[in-house]
This record gives structure tokens, sequence and C-alpha cells, in this order.
């Protein structure tokens, strides 16, 4: 009777052993089928990135810091998650891509349309200090005259230096039609200094159209590339002739973003039909582009001064470098921003969302304006009575440029050429 039982023990204990291994191999099975089709196929992953590279150690250490770390419960699972991609976007070493938190992509999809109220400016965290990199054109900031560059410490009194880059500008911004005041520390200054800046919800017009009678001129700034900004821009150009003025200034500073067909389509008027305008190169190079002018056989031909400064970046590079290198426009000011990539946005299944480089452009010539930039030919800097004045001095210079082509009536009129002129007048 033992033996027996005995027996049926050790049958069932192997059926038990048999089926629970069978059992273990199909779900085995079905987990990597699930998640090599399935995962993939609703992230849209593709299917080799599985194989790819080996990810163990990343489980390996997560696994430790799970199991063995003194404060995991203070820690919430998804910022270690968020932390990781950031880190990995971070080792691409490309400012332009991003990941971005629910909060960040709302305020980028503002930005995009222009659709908020504060000052104006753009703001960075650098070190312990709020610096304003950038200051948007006909913006309250603009007219309060704050600068590039400058140290934002406080805002309402408020102390910004130990505060980070999300609460410090939530002091800054909105609402609409409030004031703040800023306490700003600039390089050149011994002291601290306030002003008060009254915050708006503002349109700004992408083009602007003057025709500056007393010197012949005509102008049109070009303030961002938008849908509409090439129609725009084709209005005001028709403006211009109609004035019947002989030269054209352009001026594209603290222009920093915008649609590369607009860009296209603005050249166009400029650029004999069919000619290369900007070469757009991808990592597959089956989706390498070129863009020609789409001129209708009409140019405009008179010279040009274009005026730049570091906040010139993007489509407005591509404009001014198209123009120089075919010889429609020389350019005053500072070097730009050196913007030399396409970015595309991915949304992703946490609601962040990932903005990431995908193509690189260059110019007619084969410039890659990341190394070259753009540097003018003729450089202007404002000066400290400039800024207490509120006095143009880059327009003026520009007038300038054009004035002394007039005067010689050389379309072709070389840089040197007008550098020694201007030896001989002094």
């Amino acid at each position: 009777m033992l033996n027996i039982n005995n027996n049926v023990k050790n049958l069932l204990f192997l059926t038990i052993f048999l089926t629970s291994f069978l059992l273990w191999f199909l779900y085995s099975n079905y987990l990597d089928k699930y998640s090599s089709s399935g995962i993939y196929e609703k992230l849209n992953i593709s299917k080799d990135v599985k194989n790819e590279f080996d990810l163990n150690l990343l489980w390996e250490s997560y696994d430790r810091i799970k199991n063995e770390y003194y404060s995991i419960d203070w820690i919430k699972k998804e910022d270690l998650v968020s932390w990781m991609v950031s880190w990995m976007i971070d080792s691409l070493w490309d400012k332009h891509s991003e990941y971005m938190s629910p909060s960040d992509k709302k305020s980028f999809e503002e930005t995009l349309a222009w659709d908020f109220e504060w000052i104006w400016a753009v703001v960075e965290k650098v070190d312990s200090w709020v610096v304003v990199s950038m200051v948007i054109k006909w913006s309250p900031a603009k007219e309060s005259w704050i600068l590039n560059w400058d140290l934002i410490t406080k805002a309402d009194w408020i102390d910004l230096k130990d505060k980070n880059l999300y609460d410090a500008v939530k002091l800054i911004k909105w609402p609409a039609w409030t004031k703040v005041i800023l306490t700003i520390k600039r390089s050149w200054e011994i002291d601290s200094f306030e002003k008060e800046v009254t915050r708006q919800k503002i349109t700004i017009p992408s083009v602007q159209t003057k025709i500056l009678e007393e010197d012949n001129l005509g102008y049109i700034a070009l303030n961002m590339y938008w849908d509409k900004t090439s129609e725009e821009f084709r209005n005001a150009l028709k403006d211009v002739k109609n004035a019947k003025v002989e030269w054209l200034i352009i001026d594209l500073r603290d222009n920093w973003w915008g649609y590369l067909q607009s860009a296209v389509e603005i050249l166009s008027e400029f650029v004999e039909k069919w000619k290369t305008l900007v070469k757009v190169k991808y990592r597959d190079s089956l989706f390498d582009q070129m863009y020609y002018s789409l001129n209708n056989w009409e140019i405009y031909d008179k010279k040009i001064v274009i005026i730049v400064n570091w906040n010139t970046a993007s489509a407005s590079e591509i404009t001014a470098w198209a123009l120089r290198e075919y010889d429609k426009a020389i350019i005053v000011w500072e070097k730009t921003f050196g913007k030399w990539s396409v970015q595309e946005p991915f949304d992703l299944s946490n609601w962040w969302l990932l903005k990431l480089t995908i193509a690189k452009w260059f110019t007619p010539k084969w410039h890659n304006i990341d190394k070259d930039w753009i540097n003018p030919d003729i450089e202007v800097l404002f000066k400290k009575e400039d800024y207490e004045k509120h006095y143009d001095r880059q327009l003026e210079e520009a007038k300038k440029v054009l004035k002394e082509f007039i005067k010689h009536w050389a379309l072709k009129l070389s840089i040197d050429r007008y550098k020694e002129i201007e030896k001989e007048e002094i």
C-alpha cells in the first residue's frame, strides 16, 4: 500500500511539474509575442528597437535602486523614468532636442501660437540666475528697453536666485494688463536698477512696412515666418515698388522661428526661377529635399541691406544666407544665432512631448550655419548711449550703407570697396 501511494505521489508530482513547465513556456511565448508586436505596435515603435542593444544594465540598476536605495519611498517612480529619458536626450548634445513635461509642452505650443500673456521676453536659467536670452520685437519688454543678457534678480521684490525656471517665470508672466517690477543687473552697470513693465497679450504683425521718404528707401520688417507671411510680404514689396523707391532694407532682427516654406516663397521674389534656395538633408538620403525658387519671372533686383542680430535664427537665416550668396544683399549688425536644424515634435504615451532634430539644412553653396553662423558684412554694435537715448544705430547704419550704394550707383559694389570709400571720406 505504501509503495502504491508513493508511485501515485511521484506521478502526480511529475504531472504537476510538466503542466507548470508547459504553462510557463506558453505564457513566456505569449508575453514575448505581446511585447514584440502588441506593445511596439501600440506605441508605434519599430520592432528592431527591441534587439538593437541590451537594456539589462538599465533594468539591473533600476532593480537595485528600487530594492536597496534608502530613500526610495521619497521618489516617484515616474520621476525616475522621466529623469532617465531626460539624461538620454541630454546625451545627444543637441540644444534643439528636448523632452517636455505637459506644462512645458503647453508653454511651447502657446509660444508657437503666440498666445500668451507676459512681458514677451524669453528667459532661461543659467547657474542660479534668470537671464534674458531674447527680447521679442514690439514687446512690453522691448518698449521698456530690457536687453538680451540682462539678469532678472527679482520680480516684485521677490528674489529669483534660488527658484527654478518654472517658478521664476510664473512670477514674471500673466495676467495681462497688470504691472510687474523687475530688478535688473546689467553687465556694464555697477548697481542693479528697477523697471516697471506692463504685461500684455498682444498681436505681433508678421510683416511691417515703411517708406522712409527722406532717404528714398523702403523698409520691411519680418517679425516671424508663419503661413501667411509670404503673402503679406508680397503685398509689402508691392507697396515699396509703387512708392518708386529704389532701395530696400529688410529687418530680420529678433526673428527666431518660422516655417521653411514661407522663407522659400519670400526668397522667390528675389531669386530667378528654379535656382536652389535651401537644401534639407535627412539621416536617410532618400528623404533629402531641394527647395527651388518659385519666381514668376518678375525679379526685385535692387540692392538690399539686411539687418540681423543674435536672435535672427532658423527661417530668417535661410533668407539672409540665400540673398547674400546670390549677391542680392549685404548684411549689417552682428552674427546670427546659428539654427541649422529641423525639429519634429512627437507625443509620447505619458503625455510628455519629445522634440527631436530630424534634419539639417544647408545654403545654396552648402554652408551649414551651425559651423559658419552668419557673420555680418559690416558689423555695427550698439553703444551704451544708444540705449539711454533709444537710438537705433543699426537701422541708421543700414540707411548709410544703402546711401553709399546709391551714391556710387553700383548694384554689385563689393563690401571691400564700400569700406575703402568710407576710409576715403573720413
